[in-house]
């Protein structure tokens, strides 16, 4: 069994991403970690991809409420 590097993960999801025609970008906040903010209808995810090869996953999900901007305040 081949274990692949977090690079190699971090560019097969990102080909993934690319394949299906989302939008994503990468940031940089944490010393050992890329991450990946996606956006899909309806939701919006943080993938981390860490130095160590594992990969952290949040799902962030609309309830499809639409307000108006007094829940600004």
């Amino acid at each position: 069994m081949t274990h692949k590097s977090s690079f190699q993960k971090l560019l097969d999801f990102l080909d993934r991403l690319e394949n299906e025609g989302l939008w994503y970008r990468l940031t940089h906040s944490r010393p050992e970690t890329i991450c990946v903010f996606v956006d899909v209808p309806g939701e919006r995810w943080e993938v981390e991809f860490f130095a160590d090869g594992h990969i952290e996953f949040e799902r962030f999900r609309s309830s499809g409420d639409i307000e108006d901007e007094s829940v600004l305040e």
